[in-house]
């Protein structure tokens, strides 16, 4: 056990503590790490689910238990699906993914064969710092849409949904801050509780789809079908895989304190085949997903133990048991939206204090340009929904930043050197 009380990558969790961390880490992805964008892009969300425990397992199987994640739905992919699926359909859409993932894996073997030494100087603090403020920043207008538009269901004001919302993050930030033991590392299956029982009597919860469906199930699985003009759509859309995982992989080494950086390679490798597996099923590209990485850092647990069995539910719940599914689907969007103001508000947190706690020095000219473009850039894209096209490929705002802050930081002078030169 850590000092802070959390768990480190390696610890074995009691289990009736695994289970309830496993719960909370299945509440913060099922709604918007995975069934709201697989209906947007037309696929079956149990699926989706079961293809995400799938991919998990992959993932941490490759990474040998060295690096805690858990892989949800990317949202990069729902522009190009949806053009790829109006001419060779949904078959041709998976071909895509499959093609992404292999882009994935083929990177993986890139890093592989250079090593990880380049990190350092491609992506230093500075860098790595504003690539994680823009991950939490820029996911704030999804945060801020579920509680106070139904997800963008509405274009209306919700004015009960927003109040949901507010009161289910309040209990989460009570938990995480006056709670003591383990009740104080599990904050966000709190503060999903205590909405989820708000929202009941204001008619935000329907069980009737729970009542409704069956205890047994299997899933819907669709199998690709080769499609050239899937693959030269969407399997570009992988470069933008490949900087988020890159961003969350640094999250996650500085907030577990633990070095996951120097698992890049089997990191890209799981990631991809975890796609590759899922496109065959007929479920989306994987990614991990910043509302898991925002609940280990609120609950110190950082044990891949914790994702097997968050794995291992996802597979049940979205493969073998539609009634379990649909009461976790019943989860109301501003409650989900609740929690998540607080989970991407920890992870810019962390992209600041990485900031300062590498001591930044922002009276140097090169630091403040590379921040503030970065940031600018990343964060205005990012939460108006702005994208550049570049043919049938569309850059978006994280990856821009990336983008930027990279070239910026290795052409801009070093002023200090070049003080001292003189």
């Amino acid at each position: 056990m850590r000092e802070d009380g959390g768990y480190a990558i390696a610890d074995k969790v009691p289990l009736g503590k695994t289970l309830l961390y496993s719960l909370q880490h299945l509440m913060a992805f099922v709604g918007g790490g995975a069934i709201v964008p697989a209906m947007i892009m037309g696929l079956d969300p149990a699926l989706a689910v079961f293809c995400t425990g799938i991919g998990t397992i992959i993932y941490l199987i490759c990474t040998r238990n060295r690096v805690p994640s858990y892989f949800g739905v990317s949202f990069s992919f729902i522009t190009p699906m949806a053009v790829v699926m109006a001419t060779d359909g949904v078959g041709g859409a998976l071909c895509g993914i499959i093609a992404a993932g292999l882009v994935m894996v083929v990177g993986a073997g890139v890093v592989k064969a250079i090593g990880t030494g380049w990190i350092d100087k491609v992506l230093p603090p500075v860098v790595t710092g504003c690539i994680i403020v823009v991950i939490g920043v820029g996911l704030s207008a999804t945060a801020i849409n579920s509680v106070m538009f139904d997800g963008g269901a509405s274009e209306t004001f919700d004015a009960v949904g927003c109040l949901i919302g507010f009161v289910t993050f309040i209990a989460a930030v009570i938990a995480s801050s006056w709670f003591k033991g383990f009740l104080k590392m599990i904050p966000v299956l709190i503060g999903i509780a205590v909405g989820y029982l708000v929202a009941v009597p204001f008619g935000y919860v329907d069980f009737t789809p729970v009542l409704e469906a069956a205890w047994i199930g299997l899933p819907s699985i669709t199998l690709p079908t080769w499609s050239l003009n899937g693959i030269l759509v969407i399997a570009p859309i992988a470069l933008v895989l490949l900087v988020e995982h890159i961003g969350h992989l640094m999250t996650v080494t500085n907030l577990s304190g633990e070095d996951c950086n120097q698992y890049l390679s089997s990191s890209l490798l799981g990631n991809g085949l975890g796609i590759m597996a899922s496109g065959a099923l007929g479920g989306p590209a994987l990614t991990s997903i910043a509302e898991n990485i925002g609940v280990m850092g609120l609950s110190k647990c950082y044990s891949t133990r914790v994702f097997w069995w968050t794995a291992a539910f996802a597979l049940i719940i979205g493969g073998f048991c539609p009634k379990l599914a649909m009461l976790f689907y019943s989860i109301p969007t501003c409650v989900l939206g609740g929690v998540s103001l607080m989970l991407f508000g920890l992870i810019a947190g962390n992209g600041l204090s990485l900031l300062v706690s590498e001591k930044v020095d922002f009276n140097e000219n090169r630091n403040l340009m590379i921040v503030a473009s970065s940031l600018i850039v990343g964060i205005g894209m990012m939460t108006t929904g702005v994208s550049v096209p570049l043919g049938s490929f569309e850059i978006p705002g994280l990856l821009l930043a990336a983008i930027l802050s990279v070239v910026l930081n290795l052409v801009l002078p070093k002023e200090k050197e070049e003080l001292v030169q003189c």
